[in-house]
C-alpha cells in the first residue's frame, strides 16, 4: 500500500544549521523538496566524487591479489614502529615499493598519510598521458617512415639562415604537373605517392609536410620506452586493487556529504530578521506514521514545525509498505525505476502474482527452473550470515513458478518426449501437456488451442481485476465514474468471446460467437461514453466524450489489442522451447562420437544463451503486460517519485 504522507516545514536557527541538519539526518524521516541548488562546498564535494569515481574506474579492471602474510624469517620487514612513521610505511621503505595500506582515504583520522584517491588519480593521469603519447608517436612514425631519419632542427636552422626547404608528399598526377621553375630533389616514390624536397618557395595550392618535433630515430627510441612506463603504472594499480572496498566506502561517505550539502543549500533564510536572530526554513514530506518522531525532535531542539496534508497538485513522494512476500517485487521495480504516483494505487501484490505466472510461461521449462532454483538456494545459503539480498529470494519464488509450469507442460531441457521418464509425463496436465500433444495432430491442435485460451483468459482475469479496483476506488470516493469501469468490464467480457471466435476457434474445437457479446460491447461503450470523463457533471462528461469521439471509439479496438497482447506468453514460450530442442538436435550426434567434449561445450553454450534470451523476454514481455496493459486499464502512469529521506546512507 501507499503510505500516507504529510507536508512538513521546519524553521531552525541559522547559527545551528549544521547541528540541526545532523540531527535531522540521524532521524531519517524527511524527504526534502526537490530544488536546484548550488554552493561552493557542494561543488567541492562533487569534485571529490568525480575523483573517487575516476579512482574506482582505474582499479575496476584489476583483480585484487590474494593476501599474503609477511615473511619475517629473513628479517627484512621491521615490525618495530618508528616515531612518526606507520608500520606500513616502514615496510614500504624497506621493500622499496608502494604499500597500498599506507595510503588513506580518511584525511581526518590519518592526516600523516597521503590520500589514496589523489594517488590513484595521479597515476591515472600519467597512464593516460603515456598512452596518448604512444598513440601519437605511432602516428608520427607511420607518417615519417618513408622520409627516413633526418634532424628537423637542422632544417629549421637552414630556414632561419635564408635557405627554405619544404617537404611534399604528392600524388603522381600532381608531381607531373609541377611548375617548370620548381627546384626540388626526388626523395622516393611508390605506387600512390611521390616524396620531394623543394627549395626556395612553397608549391602553390599544396601544403607541405609538417616537420616533426624530433628525428625518426628519436621518436622510435621514445616509443620503445613508453610500454615499460605504462606497464609500471599498471603494475602499481594492480597492487592497489585490494583497496576497491575502501573506495566504495569513500563513495558512500561522499554521497552522504553531497546529500548533506544539498540539504544545507536548500535552507532559505527568512528576510528582515536581525543577524543574531536569523532563522532558516525548508520544506519536505514525512510519512504520517513518523510525524510524531519529528515533533518530538522539534521540541527537543527548539525547531518550529508545521505538518499538514499536501496539496493535490504537489509532487508528493511515494513510500510503499507491503508484507515480506509482496516486497520480493522491489528488486525488479527498483531496477526498472517504476514508482506509482502518490495519488495512484499500489499494485505490487497483483504485479508479483501475475509476474510469477508470466515468468513461468515464458521460461516454460522445468529443467531451466531447477537451475534457477539451485542458483537461488546457493545465493541464499552463501549470503545468509551477512543478510540475504532480496534478489535471491525473488529468484527462488520465480524458479518455483517456472518448475510448476514446466511440470504441467512436460518440458524438460527441450528433450524429446521419448527421452522423458514416464513418471514425469504422468504428472503433467493433459490439457496443456506436450506429452498429450504428441499423440496425434488433433491432440496437438487441441493443446495449442488450450494454451491460447489460457493466455486470453489470463488477460481477461488481470484486466478485469484492474477495473474492479477502479470500481471499488470510485465507489469509496462517491464518484459516478465507477459506471465507466463497469462499462470497460462489460467490453472486456464481450471482446473476450470475439477474440476466441476469431483467433482460437478451429475445426477440432469450434468456438461459437455469442450474441450476448454484442450486447456487452454496446452497453459497455455507452457507459464509457457517458461516464468516462465524469468529474462531478454528466453533461461535462458527455461534452468531453463528444470532443474526443475518435479516441472513445478506438477504445473498443484497444480492448481487443490488449487481450490479444497476452498471446505473446504462448508465442515466446514456444520460441524458447524450439531453441532448446534445436540445441539438443545439433549436439546429439556429437555426444555419441569422439567429439563429446565439443558437444558438451555447445550444449552448455546453447542452453545458456537460451536462458539469457528468456531473461530478456521476461523483462520485455512479462514486465510490459503489468506496466502497460494492466496499468493502462487501472489508469496507472508510474509517474511517482520514490520516497528518499534525508538520512544516513546506511538507513536508506
Amino acid at each position: 500500500m501507499i503510505v500516507p504522507m504529510k507536508k512538513v516545514s521546519l524553521v531552525i536557527q541559522d547559527k545551528t544549521q549544521i547541528e540541526a541538519l545532523t540531527k535531522l539526518r540521524e532521524l531519517g524521516v524527511v524527504h526534502l523538496e526537490r530544488k536546484n541548488v548550488s554552493s561552493d562546498s557542494l561543488s567541492k564535494v562533487f569534485e571529490r566524487k568525480t575523483r573517487v569515481e575516476t579512482a574506482q574506474g582505474l582499479l575496476r579492471q584489476y583483480k585484487a591479489p590474494p593476501k599474503k602474510k609477511p615473511d619475517t624469517s629473513k628479517g627484512w620487514v621491521d615490525r618495530k614502529p618508528v616515531a612518526g612513521v606507520s608500520r606500513g610505511r616502514r615496510a614500504a621503505d624497506i621493500l622499496g615499493k608502494e604499500d597500498s595500506e599506507f595510503y588513506s582515504i580518511d584525511a581526518i583520522n590519518a592526516p600523516e598519510r597521503p590520500d589514496l584517491v589523489n594517488l590513484l588519480v595521479g597515476w591515472g593521469k600519467d597512464l593516460k598521458a603515456y598512452q596518448d603519447r604512444l598513440a601519437f608517436l605511432a602516428r608520427e612514425t607511420t607518417r615519417l617512415k618513408n622520409w627516413g631519419s633526418f634532424t628537423p632542427e637542422s632544417l629549421r636552422d637552414l630556414g632561419a639562415s635564408g635557405v627554405n626547404i619544404y617537404l611534399y608528399e604528392l600524388i603522381p598526377s600532381a608531381f607531373v604537373n609541377l611548375p617548370e621553375d620548381t627546384k626540388y630533389i626526388l626523395k622516393n616514390r611508390d605506387k600512390g605517392s611521390v616524396r620531394i624536397i623543394v627549395f626556395d618557395k612553397e608549391l602553390p595550392g599544396v601544403s607541405p609536410i609538417q616537420l616533426p618535433e624530433k628525428s625518426l630515430s628519436e621518436l622510435n627510441a621514445e616509443a620503445a620506452e613508453l610500454p615499460g612506463k605504462i606497464a609500471e603504472i599498471e603494475g602499481k594499480l594492480k597492487n592497489f586493487a585490494d583497496r576497491k572496498s575502501a573506495l566504495d566506502k569513500e563513495m558512500a561517505i561522499v554521497q552522504g556529504r553531497i546529500d548533506f550539502e544539498v540539504a544545507r543549500a536548500t535552507l532559505e533564510l527568512v528576510d528582515d530578521i536581525p543577524e543574531d536572530l536569523a532563522v532558516s526554513y525548508f520544506s519536505g514530506f514525512a510519512p504520517q506514521e513518523d510525524v510524531g518522531l519529528l515533533k518530538r525532535a522539534a521540541a527537543e531542539n527548539n525547531w518550529a514545525l508545521i505538518a499538514d496534508d499536501p496539496e493535490p497538485d504537489e509532487e508528493v513522494p511515494t513510500k510503499l509498505k507491503n508484507n515480506k512476500l509482496v516486497s520480493l517485487l522491489y528488486p525488479l521495480t527498483d531496477f526498472l525505476e517504476t514508482v506509482p504516483g502518490y495519488h495512484e494505487v499500489d499494485i505490487s501484490g497483483w504485479f508479483l502474482f501475475f509476474f510469477c505466472i508470466f515468468f513461468g510461461m515464458i521460461f516454460g521449462d522445468a529443467g531451466y527452473g531447477l537451475i534457477l532454483f539451485a542458483t537461488a538456494l546457493f545465493g541464499i545459503f552463501k549470503t545468509a550470515k551477512k543478510g540475504t539480498p532480496p534478489i535471491f529470494k525473488m529468484m527462488l519464488l520465480l524458479s518455483i513458478s517456472n518448475v510448476i509450469w514446466g511440470i504441467l507442460t512436460c518440458s524438460w531441457f527441450g528433450l524429446p518426449l521419448e527421452m522423458v521418464p514416464g513418471a514425469l509425463k504422468n504428472i503433467s496436465l493433459p490439457l496443456i501437456s506436450s506429452a498429450e500433444a504428441a499423440k496425434s495432430p488433433e491432440a496437438s491442435a487441441l493443446v495449442d488451442q488450450n494454451l491460447q485460451i489460457f493466455c486470453f483468459s489470463l488477460a481477461l482475469l488481470q484486466l478485469s481485476i484492474a477495473h474492479v479496483i477502479g470500481i471499488i476506488r470510485n465507489i469509496k470516493e462517491k464518484s459516478l465514474k465507477f459506471f465507466a469501469d463497469l462499462g470497460n468490464l462489460a467490453m472486456l467480457f464481450g471482446m473476450y468471446n470475439v477474440v476466441l471466435f476469431l483467433v482460437v476457434s478451429n475445426d477440432y474445437r469450434p468456438i461459437p460467437f455469442l450474441p450476448q457479446s454484442m450486447y456487452l460491447l454496446i452497453g459497455g461503450f455507452v457507459l464509457v461514453f457517458v461516464f468516462g470523463s465524469y468529474e462531478g457533471s454528466i453533461l461535462r462528461s458527455l461534452g468531453a466524450s463528444f470532443s474526443n469521439i475518435i479516441s472513445v471509439i478506438l477504445g473498443i479496438t484497444n480492448v481487443f489489442s490488449d487481450i490479444m497482447s497476452y498471446i505473446r506468453l504462448w508465442a515466446v514460450g514456444l520460441a524458447g522451447a524450439s531453441i532448446a530442442s534445436t540445441v539438443n538436435s545439433m549436439v546429439g550426434p556429437l555426444l555419441g562420437s569422439f567429439l563429446v567434449f565439443l558437444g558438451l561445450v555447445l550444449l552448455c553454450f546453447g542452453h545458456g544463451l537460451n536462458l539469457v534470451l528468456n531473461v530478456l523476454s521476461v523483462l520485455v514481455h512479462g514486465v510490459r503486460l503489468n506496466t502497460l496493459e494492466f496499468s493502462s486499464h487501472l489508469g496507472l502512469t508510474w509517474s511517482g517519485t520514490a520516497y528518499r529521506p534525508f538520512a544516513e546512507t546506511a538507513k536508506k
